[in-house]
């Protein structure tokens, strides 16, 4: 059993500051890496209903010839015809195609609708990209497609990323799928068209985007296992973009190895992105995501923040990880000075990455951003000085994460997204249990950079002695949903990634 490579943080520090002052990105020290190409282990299905397999199931029975790949297909298209009317979850499903043979061969994903997808339209819920069709796929879509992967629609989206899906003029689309006569119960953050698919069981597994949560918290409102990687783990190339140092692409899946299997395959090295190159390679993430009979593969301190387990769920989910053979619970400080260094006026440095893009449009038309335009607006006068020192402050909190948090632990239990998205640092949500009135509950893991393994192994050990990752949502009964509706513009600057 090879341990987690490990990765110099004094060069990912210097990497992440590099990047944040726009100079040449110094590549990252690391010990040998394992190889990325392992297979999807074969999996016996758990459930008859096609709908219910996992990826690594419905894999297994393709490779097996007990599975015809349009079979599967027609399943998830029955479900969309028959549910989406409710959900919301896609602005556009894709036509069928033949999908080649790989290790995704045949399977059903969804694909959040910021990522480029040659010959369909990729619009990003946005008055600014109406009639778009891209000429070339995005760096993570080709990645999936040569795998086999069948890309069953585009999915609803918060207007160029920035809160739960809405239109453009912020009407209120997607809900969640655990509540979906209840437009006013969150459906998590901008990936929530992705999440509500896969939850109600209309796609296998998809992608989605990370700025301020938008992987993790739809995947702790909607049962699912979410893995946001270390920046560079996946190219942005061909994503439309929102912040050039805090954006990540990564999957939404139903457990750690589907999300495994994923991230194995959209990862790595891309010429067209800078973000990508000079890093380690990506290691063998199904084999971190394969339980261990009793125990942790890696032995591994679990940093646990103050005040963590005062909610019983949470004290639950460390009571569970205690009981695992190699897992240490140690409790860990905040790093000093976390209230100023991860605030909203220290988080809102971000906003000038995501006006720079977009300035020819907001000097002609403001209408076009819609009800998100005051972000834009925000970053367009935001001062020089402000952003630089927002990206030293960031390189400090940075710092003392890395020393003063890892430290003492290799993994911490998160109470939100912030700080690990703003610094580039990979985290893993998974399911934790659910509130009386049957929604669910999640955690986050934070991990050091390019950990993604160790975040994995840990849920794959979680999820070997609980069943939360299994339980699916009941089908919408009504054929449609009350008026969900609408954020204004003043709402959205609140709630925005």
């Amino acid at each position: 059993m090879t341990e987690p490579q490990r990765v110099d943080r004094r060069a990912f520090l210097a990497r992440t500051a590099a990047l944040g002052a726009g100079a040449a990105l110094p590549a990252i020290a690391s010990a040998t890496p394992v190889s990325a190409t392992t297979a999807p282990p074969d999996v016996e299905p758990r459930s008859r209903d096609l709908t219910e397999l996992t990826i690594a199931e419905a894999a297994t029975l393709i490779r097996r010839g007990r599975l015809d790949p349009n079979d599967l297909l027609a399943a998830y298209r029955a479900r969309i015809d028959r549910f989406d009317g409710v959900y919301q979850a896609f602005n556009h499903v894709a036509e069928t195609q033949r999908p080649k043979r790989g290790v995704l061969h045949g399977i059903p994903l969804a694909i959040k609708d910021n990522y480029f997808t040659a010959g369909i339209p990729t619009t990003v819920n946005s008055f600014l990209f109406e009639g778009f069709t891209p000429p070339y796929d995005a760096t993570a879509v080709a990645r999936l497609r040569a795998a086999g992967a069948v890309l069953v629609g585009k999915t609803q989206m918060g207007p160029l990323a920035t809160t739960r899906a809405t239109t453009p003029d912020g009407r209120i689309t997607t809900v969640n799928a655990w509540a979906p006569n209840r437009p006013e119960v969150d459906p998590g953050g901008s990936s929530t068209g992705t999440a509500t698919a896969v939850a109600g069981r209309m796609a296998a597994g998809g992608t989605g985007t990370q700025t301020g949560g938008s992987i993790t918290a739809p995947s702790n409102a909607q049962n699912l296992t979410g893995l946001k990687p270390t920046m560079g783990r996946v190219s942005l190339h061909g994503i439309v973009p929102l912040s050039y140092t805090r954006d990540h692409p990564g999957p939404l899946a139903r457990d750690a190895m589907d999300a495994a299997i994923l991230l194995s395959t959209m990862a790595g090295a891309d010429p067209a992105d800078p973000r990508t190159q000079g890093l380690p390679r990506v290691p063998d993430l199904v084999t971190a995501a394969t339980p261990v009979r009793g125990r942790l593969r890696w032995p591994t301190r679990i940093g646990v923040l103050p005040g963590y387990t005062a909610d019983p769920f949470r004290k639950s989910f460390i009571d569970t990880l205690a009981n695992v053979r190699g897992v240490t619970i140690v409790e860990v400080p905040l790093p000093e000075e976390w209230d100023p260094l991860t605030g909203g006026a220290f988080n809102n440095v971000r906003l000038p990455e995501r006006s720079e893009p977009f300035l020819p449009y907001l000097a002609t038309d403001l209408r076009k951003f819609g009800v998100s335009v005051l972000g834009w607006l925000q970053g367009a006068l935001l001062g020089a000085n402000e952003y630089l020192i927002g990206q030293r402050a960031k390189t400090l909190l940075l710092e003392r994460v890395l020393t003063d948090t890892f430290g003492r632990c290799d993994v911490v239990v998160q109470t939100g997204p912030v700080p690990f998205d703003i610094l580039g640092l990979p985290e893993l949500a998974l399911p934790i249990g659910f509130t009386a009135d049957g929604l669910p509950v999640g955690a986050i893991l934070g991990g050091q950079p390019f950990a993604e393994d160790r975040l994995l192994s840990i849920a794959a050990a979680y999820q070997a002695v609980t069943d939360w990752h299994h339980r699916r949502p009941a089908d919408p009964t009504g054929a449609t949903i009350r008026a969900a509706g609408r954020l204004t513009a003043e709402q959205v600057a609140q709630t925005m990634q």
